[in-house]
């Protein structure tokens, strides 16, 4: 009966999706909240970060809740007599005692941590809200563990694994899984590849069959895998008329002298047209084992259920010998100051500046996220944004991000401006970043940033497969199942001498790599 009522509530959303949308406001508060049927969630508009893991449903019954826990619910039509007569004294009263919980984290649904026999790491979060189940793997093989001549192998490999197998062929497993509802994809990044299946939970043990068939008995069949490399050819040329892809490549390029994040991650025209069936076999042999790889299995699912119905299937996947030859273990940074001008007939400049980056284990992780925040990765709330689009009107967006990786990534600063304009908005930006290395941040800066961080921080897993794919990070990135916990004391822990500090350590601004996509005689940059 749970099931059917949970099945009936899906398919009455859907339903409602086109029609119902409503807007809340607080009485004497700029703070306003737009309620959408059609995410299910509270978009918040303003202020109160904190409130963004807030689900909120409408169906047969209406009801919010936060994880999944049930906070408030009440049959439809007492909720609309509701909303006719005082819905804004109900919503008031909720918002403001969830609001009182900012700068603080609700636990996350309890986590059991298993190595199985073939040496593989499984996870488990139980969620029972929906009748459905993800799992999701990560593998160790991401495109760092491409060989030289052979960039986009990682890549492919990912994708070949649904092109076929031993037993079905490309179009059998979308069959199957379309008569099952069910979702089954693969991605590679830099660092790992995935493997994710969406399946309810009626259809677990099948929908669980085909993903360890794909994982296991892939055939990598050679005109399939033509069609791949072909279809990936085709995306990099297009990709060639996006100015910021290419001051994208140009930078990537330009940065790393050296090293296994050099090259994209889908490949470059010259390695991929030799490829063949025997490349992606010979990396999957190499790197596709139980002992490479971490399960995460999240939702309508108990661990009891995990170690009947999947473990023992699970251990008979063998467990591999790992490469005794690592891949390269560093990257190597070009040093600055360097210029690279990309001419093109635009009408304004996509430009990026930055320079090498650090590893997601680096120690002062945590005071450069809050640094960054308030030079230019805080949106309307940074430095970058203040100075470069609300006071001079030069650009629509700028933002800066650090790239951390197992390895050390890049530091970047980009934006878009008008041809004429991109001078002086690349000595603003630098400027900026002086900025900060020279004086402490104010309190309110510093205050904002922590509030924000940490009320946004519950956002990474207000979905089943955000939740599994946050656990699945936490694992490879070794930062512990108490993670969630003592994120807030790690970004409270913060100062405005820790935020000066790491400026003054990791910023370069007079020995950054730029790149400028533009009318280079109307941007006329030095």
């Amino acid at each position: 009966m749970t099931r059917l009522l949970a099945l009936l509530r899906v398919k009455l959303c859907a339903r409602w999706q086109q029609t119902f949308r409503w807007k809340v406001a607080i009485p004497n508060s700029k703070h306003e909240f737009r309620i959408s049927k059609k995410i299910q969630i509270f978009q918040i508009q303003k202020s109160f970060p904190c409130l963004g893991f807030l689900n909120f449903w409408v169906s047969n019954l209406f009801r919010i809740s936060i994880f999944g826990f049930r906070i408030f619910q009440l049959p439809m039509p007492l909720f609309f007599r509701l909303g006719q007569v005082r819905y804004s004294a109900v919503f008031v009263f909720l918002l403001l005692i969830l609001a009182s919980m900012e700068g603080t984290l609700l636990a996350m649904p309890p986590v059991q941590r298993m190595t199985l026999s073939n040496q593989m790491v499984l996870l488990t979060s139980e969620e029972h809200s929906l009748p459905f189940v993800t799992l999701q793997l990560l593998i160790d093989a991401g495109s760092r563990r491409d060989a030289t001549g052979e960039e986009g192998t990682a890549k492919l490999t990912a994708q070949g694994l649904l092109l076929g197998t031993a037993k079905h062929g490309e179009k059998a497993i979308n069959e199957e899984l379309d008569f099952m509802g069910a979702s089954l994809n693969s991605s590679s990044g830099r660092d790992y590849a995935t493997l994710t299946l969406r399946v309810l939970k009626k259809d677990l043990d099948k929908g669980f069959d085909l993903f360890l068939e794909v994982l296991t008995q892939p055939t990598f069949p050679q005109e399939e895998v033509k069609r791949e490399i072909q279809k990936t050819l085709a995306a990099i040329q297009a990709a060639e008329d996006q100015p910021d892809v290419v001051a994208e490549k140009a930078f990537q390029e330009n940065l790393f002298l050296s090293g296994p994040y050099r090259h994209p991650v889908e490949g470059t025209k010259k390695s991929l047209p030799s490829m063949t069936r025997d490349t992606l076999e010979r990396f999957y042999k190499k790197y596709y084992h139980p002992n490479h790889s971490i399960l995460g299995a999240g939702g309508d699912i108990t661990p009891e259920e995990v170690r009947t119905r999947l473990v023992p299937r699970l251990e008979k996947w063998r467990k591999g010998k790992i490469s005794a030859t690592p891949a390269p273990v560093r990257n190597v940074f070009a040093k600055g100051p360097k210029t690279v001008k990309i001419d093109r007939m635009l009408a304004q400049a996509s430009i990026i500046l930055g320079h090498a980056g650090v590893s997601r284990d680096n120690p002062d992780y945590y005071a450069l996220t809050v640094m960054n925040y308030i030079l230019g990765g805080g949106g309307f709330s940074s430095r970058l944004m203040e100075e470069v689009r609300n006071k001079r009107g030069l650009a629509y967006s700028v933002y800066s991000f650090f790239d951390p990786g197992k390895l050390p990534g890049s530091f970047q600063v980009g934006l878009q401006t008008k041809n004429v304009s991109a001078g002086e908005a690349i000595s603003i930006v630098r400027e900026e970043m002086k900025r900060i290395q020279k004086e402490p941040v104010s309190k309110k800066e510093i205050e904002g940033a922590r509030k924000y961080l940490i009320g946004s921080f519950p956002m990474r897993m207000d979905t089943q497969g955000k939740l599994v794919n946050f656990l699945l990070q936490v694992e490879y990135y070794g930062l512990g199942l108490d993670y969630p916990e003592k994120y807030s004391r790690l970004i409270q822990s913060v100062s405005r001498e820790d935020v000066l500090r790491v400026a003054r350590k990791y910023l370069q601004p007079e020995n950054c790599i730029l790149i400028v996509v533009a009318n280079q005689k109307m941007a006329d940059i030095e």
